[in-house]
């Protein structure tokens, strides 16, 4: 007496591989999207921190503080006169892009922007992008 097995065909296995495949490649693709959007959040909200600790530093002293970018390090430094009270590696650390339409801002002893026009801080990564813009009245959006 003769069995039959059951199998399944060389045809069928190809077929689940490549929809596994296919399926796979947008997972992917939307964890790269998911991870460089958390990246991009994560390094504007410590740009954000800066900011925010530079104006009160600057009203609680009663001096000039400055936030400084090196757009090729992808730093982000928090300065009263020569001293550096706080620097961010955001591109080391979080792996993003900086650019900025200015390569400082500095808050007077009242929080306010010192000699400043409206400031764009750009941070990207992949197709992920934030903008910090700080305002004349040292106000960050």
């Amino acid at each position: 007496m003769l069995r039959s097995r059951r199998a399944f065909s060389a045809t069928e296995l190809i077929v689940v591989m490549a929809v596994t495949a296919v399926l796979m490649a947008l997972a992917a693709a939307r964890f790269i999207a998911w991870r460089d959007g958390a990246a991009v959040r994560a390094a504007s909200a410590e740009a954000l921190h800066v900011f925010a600790s530079a104006r009160e530093l600057a009203v609680v002293r009663r001096a000039f503080v400055a936030v400084r970018f090196d757009s090729a390090a992808g730093t982000v430094e928090l300065r009263q006169a020569a001293t550096v009270l706080v620097r961010r590696n955001l591109g080391g650390t979080y792996r993003v892009a900086l650019s900025a339409n200015r390569d400082s801002m500095v808050y007077d002893p009242r929080g306010l922007g010192f000699g400043a026009a409206n400031l764009s801080l750009v941070l990207s990564r992949g197709d992920a992008a934030d903008t910090l813009t700080v305002s004349r009245l040292g106000r960050v959006k």
